[in-house]
């Protein structure tokens, strides 16, 4: 069975940084694509950062977002800088394994931020 474990969200200042990491335990496994969506409350799944096996990254906002990877953990991470109220949500853990024919999500993290 395969998990996705998601840490690092938490009741932030305005202004401020955190710092989300996932990783896979579990398996078999093949990694496609892993990466990070999330979810404001009452609306919907948003696409955040995405790394696609092959070399390609997606990451709309890479002037507050950045994203890494480390292949030999499995695992991923998302720091967030000058974090705004408009953050807020719950981040949740993708990982695409099209090897197996499954998609997996984390249980999710809040994320919430203070003015």
């Amino acid at each position: 069975q395969v998990t996705l474990v998601e840490s690092g969200g938490g009741l932030v200042q305005s202004g401020g940084s955190l710092t989300l990491s996932c990783s896979v335990s579990g398996g078999p496994f093949t990694i496609y694509a892993m990466g990070w969506y999330r979810q404001p409350l009452g609306q919907q799944r948003e696409m955040v950062a995405l790394y696609v096996n092959g070399g390609s990254t997606f990451l709309p906002d890479s002037f507050r977002y950045t994203f890494s990877r480390d292949d030999a953990r499995n695992a991923v991470a998302l720091r967030i800088d000058d974090l705004q109220v408009e953050d807020a949500a719950v981040y949740f853990c993708y990982m695409d394994d099209r090897e197996y024919g499954r998609t997996y999500w984390g249980k999710g993290t809040l994320v919430s931020v203070s003015s």
